[in-house]
């Protein structure tokens, strides 16, 4: 079945780790989002640990893992980094005037997003092919190297801020693309739907597992066009800043696309 109770479940543990959005609404897809990818994790070895395999134990160690690093590094930036608190009060609001309906929209909305995300894993589990194959071990591939890649650029972002708080990052992975913590963030989603693929029994699991990749790849279009508008906002007047977005494309390598500010359907 496509919606299963077990997926209900994995449904109610999205929401329920997601629930931090209502005190800053930023958080249904910062904190919150991460928070949620680790819980189902978490909730999959409880509820199908009757039929775990070691490919098994892996696969929702991955996602535990990447939820946990996620929502930690966004958790200690936020407390613990002053210059970034003092930015970002001007760049997004605390959505402390935001109407308590479209808060719960916008939670619901999360929750399913993310129980959808994660769906691949969830259908190859249920439907009982537990076992790697092919695609469950490319997918897992394509999920390291995402993960290494996206925490290998948070660090580096963060080493070139401590050396010069003023300037954009144009150093180590950022000479390849201008959003290398999104193009990771890409790689280990695409690497969760590779790994259900052959796993699929309906249309209707087929359907939910690539809505939720397709959602997901949107999101991270839209973040990369939030930051595009702030750099440029920040640095537009930089000719090093003109001279480094003209020739290193946002968002995939050797990809000619060097800028998403004009699709304002990109809005989130």
């Amino acid at each position: 079945m496509t919606f299963s109770i077990n997926f209900l479940i994995l449904f109610g543990v999205a929401l329920l780790c997601c629930v931090v959005g209502f005190y800053k609404y930023v958080y249904f897809i910062s904190i919150g989002y991460g928070a949620a990818i680790a819980g189902q994790g978490i909730a999959m070895l409880i509820l199908f640990r009757k039929d775990l395999t070691l490919p098994v134990i892996a696969l929702c160690a991955l996602l535990i893992l990447y939820g946990c690093r996620l929502s930690g590094y966004l958790l200690f930036r936020e407390m613990k980094s002053i210059s970034y608190q003092k930015h970002m009060k001007t760049e997004i609001k605390d959505g402390s005037d935001m109407k308590l309906g479209i808060k719960a929209v916008l939670w619901i909305s999360c929750g399913l997003l993310y129980v959808m995300m994660v769906s691949p894993v969830f259908y190859r589990i249920e439907n009982q092919d537990v076992h790697g194959d092919v695609a469950f071990y490319i997918g897992i591939a394509l999920m390291v190297f995402g993960l290494v890649l996206e925490s290998a650029s948070d660090i580096s972002k963060n080493r070139q801020k401590k050396v010069n708080p003023k300037r954009f990052c144009d150093k180590g992975l950022f000479r390849i693309v201008r959003c290398p913590n999104y193009l990771g963030e890409m790689i280990i989603w695409t690497g969760v739907l590779i790994v259900g693929i052959s796993s699929f029994c309906t249309v209707g699991q087929w359907i939910v597992a690539v809505v939720g990749y397709l959602g997901i790849i949107y999101v991270m279009f839209s973040g990369a066009r939030r930051l595009e508008i702030r750099q440029n906002k920040n640095y537009g007047d930089d000719p090093e800043y003109q001279a480094y977005v003209k020739k290193v494309p946002i968002m995939v390598p050797f990809v000619p696309l060097y800028s998403v500010e004009k699709y304002k359907f990109l809005v989130l």
